[in-house]
């Protein structure tokens, strides 16, 4: 298995048209979920993925265990709870930093906050060349924070761990404390983290202060929004090819955006995909934007990624056509050289 998620995904419904959620009159319903949604578009680039999770005996579980495993995810190991419900969301069309962006979740109780130590078969989970984790799940209760305390410990022959750190405030209740992202972060391997969701959960400014504070991760990825992302990499046991262990940074490709959630989880895949194929980090860092690139064009959380020929030439490109390319929806059909001639002015 190259890669085992571990997280709650939930049924989504996702708005007709543009407005407040007062005024939609009716929704689609799609999947959503950080670490499924990984799996999943790892899964449609080429990797063997599972997904491990708990979800309620209902049909929303159903739907939610059928759609991810339509797309090759391994879900065996989906646990099926007939007390809780599974979670479910709805969220306006607009991007989640708007303040006009809404999203109501109708997820305590659910199945997946029920996931604990015991409740998880640690070899399942395990046996993955990359374990990946989000701060999402540590959220959701204490028994769920002690579950990704028990997979981000350190041992001998764990996976590598990769965790975004997907701070989410309305998940923090009275009396939890953000700072254990901190604490979780520091034990992974890999570290995805915006540089917004740096300075609201800790208090920190600029991607710079962030590799301070995670010195111990072998990369930590700070993503800069429309700027673009930093990785830093310490160059240990082959892991990266930055033999300085200096700073690489990548701009974010011009994206006429149809959706922007999702996008962060499709960086992730991206960026976890060039990784296991030995990529150095620069095209790390470009996967991770072209995959975003098809979440941002398309209105779902989840959309699949360029094909490989495709993705491959584009990250291959020097700086300038880099900077000149623009991606709308349906670029991900295009042919490689269709694709770069149409898209760079």
């Amino acid at each position: 298995m190259d890669v085992v998620a571990l997280g709650e995904s939930m049924v989504t419904f996702l708005p007709s048209r543009p407005g407040r959620l007062a005024d939609v009159p009716s929704f689609d319903r799609a999947i959503g979920g950080a670490e499924s949604n990984v799996a999943c578009v790892l899964a449609a680039a080429g990797h063997t993925t599972r997904w491990v999770s708990r979800v309620g005996a209902d049909g929303f579980g159903d739907h939610l265990v059928e759609a991810i495993g339509a797309y090759g995810v391994d879900v065996s190991y989906v646990r099926r709870d007939p007390d809780r419900p599974t979670g479910v969301y709805f969220r306006t069309a607009g991007d989640r930093a708007d303040d006009t962006h809404e999203v109501a979740y109708y997820r305590a109780g659910s199945a997946a906050s029920a996931m604990s130590p015991a409740g998880v078969d640690p070899d399942a989970v395990r046996a993955g060349r990359v374990l990946h984790l989000s701060g999402i799940t540590a959220a959701l209760s204490p028994d769920c924070l002690a579950l990704t305390r028990e997979l981000t410990a350190p041992r001998p022959g764990r996976p590598l761990i990769s965790f975004d750190v997907n701070h989410r405030p309305g998940l923090w209740g009275e009396g939890q404390d953000p700072d254990v992202l901190l604490e979780l972060a520091r034990r992974a391997d890999i570290v995805f983290v915006g540089e917004d969701e740096a300075r609201q959960a800790w208090g920190l400014r600029g991607a710079r202060a962030v590799r301070e504070a995670l010195p111990e991760p072998e990369i930590v990825v700070v993503k800069q929004g429309k700027g673009g992302a930093v990785a830093f990499d310490k160059d240990t046991d082959g892991l990266c090819e930055d033999a300085d262990g200096t700073a690489t940074f990548v701009r974010a490709l011009h994206v006429d955006v149809v959706a922007a959630v999702g996008a962060g989880d499709a960086f992730a895949a991206g960026f976890l995909s060039a990784t296991l194929r030995g990529l150095p980090v620069r095209d790390r860092l470009r996967h991770g934007h072209l995959a975003a690139a098809a979440t941002l064009t398309t209105p779902g959380d989840l959309a699949p990624p360029p094909p490989r020929p495709l993705a491959d030439r584009l990250a291959a490109l020097d700086d300038p056509a880099w900077g000149r390319l623009r991606l709308g929806p349906g670029w991900t059909a295009a042919d490689a050289e269709a694709a770069e001639e149409a898209h760079t002015p």
